[in-house]
């Protein structure tokens, strides 16, 4: 350690002896209780200064929404787990548990303030995007094979980086404003019905209930995407038969079941955008793969939100009902 370091821990030791560190954010930023309740909009997700972000850390601006949208929407509770380094490495090797910037400096941490509170708390949104960009900084490279391993070394997590390489590639051909549109699953002028179902109880595949909302219609009705995203999935499922997931860069998956086949070229990695028609009204499920007919024709859908370690199911009744009423208006202006 450097004389002028050694004399700075000196000094931070002594002044943050008596001073309690400052109160963290308690703001949207803070994510400290459950993902449901937590979860940002998408107009205050994406408040955050993309741009300013991108020149300070010469990171190309799409990847800095990328990993905005990832850190912005993950549970607070599994990061120090699995989606980045662990608390000492935040922190700094030495460091006796300080959260302020100058400290985490002198104790070569790898966390950053990013919402300038002066603190680097792990529970902060733009903390945790401004460590990661300084990380991605650091390592330097701007290619997206550069990034992505430089991702890797940041998160171990395969799945985590391709997930932000492709809300980069997102990011990167639409706007913010084009990937808040939503469309309703099932084209207005077929006939269809649906209510609210969720947490009924289910028959099959032992004791469980229903997390999501069916929409019955006719066998062979389009199926449309709801949101701007990728397919993450594609295929059979023993519970939800022939399915698609589609995964949006507000990092929620969302779920279609029970399909009778697949629009033809879908293939996952696609990128696809609401109303555009991915699979077809079935009911396949409830058994081996090819079983079909258990149950009367509807598409399943349900929402998942990322916990870090699994994902968390919330209720898509009202976001349907009000995809429905805005779309209804499109059509008749």
């Amino acid at each position: 350690m450097t004389g002028r370091r050694l004399l700075m821990v000196c000094t931070l030791l002594i002044s943050l002896s008596s001073v309690r560190p400052a109160a963290g954010v308690a703001t949207a930023e803070a994510e400290v209780g459950g993902p449901v309740a937590t979860r940002q909009s998408p107009a205050v997700v994406r408040e955050a200064p993309v741009e300013q972000w991108s020149r300070a850390y010469r990171v190309p601006k799409a990847w800095v929404q990328a990993v905005w949208a990832y850190e912005s929407h993950i549970h607070i509770g599994k990061f120090t787990q699995l989606n980045g380094p662990d608390r000492p490495l935040w922190l700094g090797l030495g460091n006796p548990g300080l959260e302020d910037a100058p400290s985490i400096f002198v104790f070569d941490g790898v966390g950053r303030d990013g919402d300038g509170d002066g603190r680097c708390d792990i529970r902060s949104a733009r903390d945790r995007t401004c460590s990661v960009l300084d990380w991605l900084s650091r390592n330097g490279g701007t290619t997206t094979p550069e990034i992505r391993r430089s991702l890797w070394q940041w998160y171990e997590d395969s799945v985590i980086v391709e997930r932000i390489t492709l809300f980069s590639s997102l990011f990167a051909t639409h706007t913010p404003a084009e990937m808040s549109r939503h469309a309703f699953p099932l084209p207005l002028r077929s006939s269809y019905t649906y209510r609210n179902t969720w947490g009924q109880a289910r028959g099959w595949g032992g004791r469980r209930i229903h997390v999501g909302t069916d929409l019955f219609a006719p066998y062979g009705t389009p199926v449309r995407s709801t949101v701007w995203g990728y397919v993450e999935t594609k295929g059979w499922n023993p519970y939800g038969g022939w399915r698609i997931g589609i995964r949006d860069v507000d990092n929620t998956y969302h779920y279609f079941a029970h399909l009778s086949g697949y629009a033809k070229g879908l293939s996952t990695g696609q990128i696809v955008k609401p109303g555009q028609v991915i699979g077809y009204v079935g009911s396949s499920g409830y058994g081996r793969k090819g079983t079909s007919g258990k149950f009367p024709p509807h598409l399943h859908y349900g929402m998942y939100i990322d916990a870090g370690s699994e994902e968390w199911p919330v209720n898509p009744y009202p976001n349907l009902v009000q995809w429905e009423r805005e779309e209804r208006k499109q059509t008749k202006k």
